[in-house]
């Protein structure tokens, strides 16, 4: 079992495959303490590490100094108000109007398998033939604030299979009274500062995730989000490692959110040097009735811990999103090839030219035809008509049946866009039902891309808008559904939500998307579903619990992918990154590249097309049937293996490159892309990875066999190409 209680000394000990959690209970008043989170230890009796046999010393012995206690102790979950000044993990108000809150253990429980988490999406564990789980066993420990009558259950998950532990927050009212709850943390943890820096994802819309790296000092540093979704801007994802950490050597700590919506995540530094690691719902604007008898809970959050630098957690984060998040039956199968009308066609299109591009892309090898934005109600431009979920039959007679009949007998399939959390001031459905739209009443609410959000937080509003996609979805052979979602909340008001609850309006809208996501998945299961905010501003782990892919940014320029795909892969695995091959002058830079470095960039994805295919050069359009082939050829390689970053354009800013390893390590295949050219330039060196040192490899149409351990620790030679933007594609095979 990966969980054991020691009764003797009241430690619990999280043991993963290379890691070890370790949590301490106090003798005195049964305080929570965090003792050690690393690389697996065999010793469990490490209670000195919280250092309670130090100055200010436990309350039973220097009581005159518990508020100096209550500040350095290394606390699991702090609460607010009593002596601990740092940041709390929770926090209350009390009808009487009182904000202190504090917990102690009462009891715990161990057992195999995990709970689901009612309304929000979660990891799962694995199930043998007998519907048993197998390779998860979860800690629940109960806790208390006597005070308040109010119970918090903090959950701990161990995976046998990867290094990731998943923790979540329950919290109980048990008394007569309503308390309203104003902070509640996915998880705390507090450590000694090893001179950390934090690794953190930023950017903009057509630009997310692009890495930054800081040392981290005294005071607040973090990212967060009031978008109401995960955003372009920062992202639900930190990691603190040790100076000098690089891809294969230094210590780890990640923390990712399992949540689409607001988020805080925070690394506090305090007088001692001591950190408190904090992660979850973003207290700004949040705040939860919680009346007698009732209970909330936090999203999940997930830790892993590697020694072994960043390819550690990558690998920890991809393994475990693969098996433990994402749920799809498309999760271990090819992703079709797909064509979006949206770049070629924009508004500007019926069901002739739609039909053109399906018959010369299926001749060339591509698989599908997605039909984006412009076919419902009187969509004739981004200003109006969304919310009105039915088939505009003047610009597609006989309907979406039709097309996707001809679509199929054409030997590919057809998909479909929606974006259903928004609505058009100029729209049948606001025109109806205009308090559907979140709004402060008085006040005008602001307008992005011309559009307002519908509130989810009330049921029949999703269950209006999900009358209106069920029936479109079963008109018709649609094997596909993108869903969009391409502007944050803003002027936060629920016309359903009394006073006392509009705090809630944010987490209760993300609850309704989930709930909509649900039921899309369950009713239409073999349906492929894309996530997709405005390109990448909702790429997260809760939406991957519904869908295989998001598409990862509204930038398909082959060369501002290189960033914004490494900092995706960081920690989500390829098989969820949607891209594909655009067509040049891109539509978002203007840049050309050539289209073959457009196909090995894509090719580290879902891989597809965003061009019209009937007007692309004529040189172009011949490489599209390699291309596809190519697809097909690594796609399980690229979907399944081990991948490692090479090499950083955004750090040498000349030349980029990846490797993607099969799990078995027989099989290999390294992506380099020459950025820029140079005068005079001599061949890069590579250092591979996560080959087998003692083994022998070929490289696919070159002479000689090369030793692993030579392709790792000599490296391989990489020759100079003529020009800027220049790929090359590296497949070795073990002999």
């Amino acid at each position: 079992m990966g969980i054991t209680y020691f009764e003797k000394e009241r430690i619990f000990k999280l043991d993963t495959k290379n890691t070890s959690y370790l949590i301490g209970i106090t003798d005195e008043e049964n305080f929570i303490g965090h003792i050690y989170y690393g690389k697996k230890l065999e010793d469990h009796n490490l209670a000195y590490l919280l250092r309670t046999e130090e100055s200010p010393y436990v309350p039973s012995v220097n009581a005159r100094d518990r508020v100096s206690f209550l500040d350095s102790f290394p606390m699991e979950y702090p609460g607010h108000g009593t002596g601990d000044y740092r940041e709390a993990a929770f926090r209350v108000k009390t009808q009487a109007g009182h904000t202190a809150c504090s917990l102690s253990y009462v009891s715990h429980e161990i057992f195999a398998g995990k709970k689901e988490i009612p309304g929000l999406p979660a990891s799962f564990a694995k199930t043998g033939k007998d519907g048993k789980p197998e390779g998860c066993f979860t800690l629940e420990l109960l806790c208390t604030d006597s005070v308040l009558n109010l119970t918090a259950v903090l959950s701990y998950s161990v995976f046998e299979d990867t290094d990731v532990i998943a923790r979540h927050v329950s919290i109980l009212n048990n008394s007569e009274n309503t308390i309203w709850l104003t902070k509640v943390s996915s998880m705390c943890m507090d450590m000694d500062n090893r001179e950390f820096e934090a690794i953190t994802l930023h950017g903009s819309w057509a630009r997310e995730r692009h890495i930054q790296r800081q040392k981290i000092g005294i005071g607040m540093q973090g990212v967060t989000s009031g978008r109401g979704e995960s955003g372009h801007q920062d992202h639900p994802f930190i990691a603190l490692v040790t100076p000098n950490t690089t891809q294969d050597t230094g210590e780890v700590y990640g923390v990712q959110l399992v949540y689409s919506g607001n988020y805080e995540f925070r690394a506090d530094v305090n007088q001692y040097d001591s950190v408190r690691l904090q992660v979850g719902i973003n207290p700004v604007d949040f705040c939860w009735k919680l009346e007698a008898g009732a209970h909330f809970d936090a999203p999940e959050a997930l830790l892993t811990y590697s020694a072994s630098g960043l390819s550690g957690m990558t690998a920890h984060y991809h393994d475990f999103i693969r098996q433990h998040i994402i749920r799809s039956p498309y999760k271990d199968k090819k992703r079709p090839i797909l064509i979006n009308n949206w770049e070629a066609t924009y508004f500007d299109f019926n069901t002739e030219k739609l039909l053109a591009i399906a018959k010369e892309a299926a001749g060339l090898g591509i698989e599908m035809l997605v039909l984006d934005d412009g076919w419902f109600g009187a969509r004739s431009s981004d200003n109006c008509a969304l919310g009105d979920w039915v088939v505009n039959e003047e610009k597609l007679p006989g309907g979406l049946s039709g097309l996707a009949e001809e679509i199929n007998r054409l030997g590919m399939k057809f998909g479909l866009w929606f974006e259903p959390e928004m609505v058009s001031p100029d729209s049948d459905l606001y025109r109806k039902h205009p308090d559907w739209a979140i709004a402060v009443p008085g006040r005008t609410p602001g307008r992005a891309r011309n559009q307002y959000v519908l509130d989810f937080s009330r049921s029949e509003v999703v269950d209006g808008v999900w009358e209106m996609m069920e029936r479109v979805l079963s008109s018709a052979n649609i094997e596909y559904v993108k869903w969009d979602m391409n502007r944050p909340l803003s002027d936060l008001g629920s016309a359903a939500l009394p006073p006392d609850r509009q705090g809630e309006l944010s987490h209760r809208y993300m609850l309704g998307v989930y709930s909509l996501q649900e039921r899309l998945v369950s009713r239409f299961p073999n349906i492929l579903l894309e996530n997709c905010s405005g390109g990448g501003a909702r790429y997260d782990a809760g939406m991957l619990y519904y869908s295989p892919q998001i598409w990862c940014s509204d930038d398909t320029d082959a060369i501002e992918r290189l960033a914004i795909q490494e900092g995706t892969a960081l920690i989500y695995p390829l098989s969820t990154i949607g891209a594909h091959v655009s067509d040049c002058p891109n539509h978002a830079v203007g840049r050309v590249t050539p289209f073959e470095t457009r196909g090995y960039v894509a090719l580290a994805g879902t891989f597809g097309y965003e061009l019209d295919v009937t007007r692309i050069p004529e040189e172009d359009r011949k490489q599209i049937p390699a291309q596809t082939a190519m697809y097909h050829k690594y796609n399980d390689l690229v979907r399944e293996g081990d991948y490692f970053r090479l090499a950083s354009a955004s750090e040498n800013q000349m030349y980029d490159s990846w490797q993607v390893v099969s799990k078995d390590g027989t099989e290999s295949l390294v992506t380099f892309i020459q950025v820029k050219g140079r005068t005079g330039q001599r061949s890069r060196r590579v250092f591979l990875r996560g080959l087998h040192p003692d083994k022998k490899y070929r490289i696919e149409g070159e002479d000689g066999v090369f030793g692993g351990d030579t392709l790792m620790y000599a490296g391989l030679q990489v020759a100079g190409m003529w020009g800027d933007f220049q790929g090359k594609l590296i497949h070795l095979v073990q002999v």
